[in-house]
């Protein structure tokens, strides 16, 4: 369901049901890890994919970055200037 290069290739698919009692198929919450790494001050222009393709090598691991800050919507990570954010080691 998920590529090899998904956060959630190893979270298990599990059975939910809906308020009017539908079976569904989700993926089962998983557990962040612990936010280690250098914190980075957001510069206008910043962008989590330009951010993990520099600190990373790779623009597709942005969500690296989004799991070790606390924020739930990865957008609101790139703003204000300013900002410090947790960028995990390579």
């Amino acid at each position: 369901m998920f590529s090899d290069r998904s956060r959630y290739r190893a979270v298990p698919i599990v059975e939910a049901r809906t308020p009017d009692g539908r079976a569904v198929a989700a993926v089962k919450l998983r557990r962040l890890p612990a936010a280690t790494g250098k914190t980075l001050a957001v510069k206008e222009g910043d962008r989590l994919d330009l951010l993990a393709r520099s600190r990373l090598g790779d623009a597709t691991a942005y969500w690296r970055i989004a799991d070790a800050n606390t924020e739930l919507e990865a957008r609101d990570l790139e703003t204000p200037p300013g900002r410090g954010i947790v960028a995990p080691e390579p």
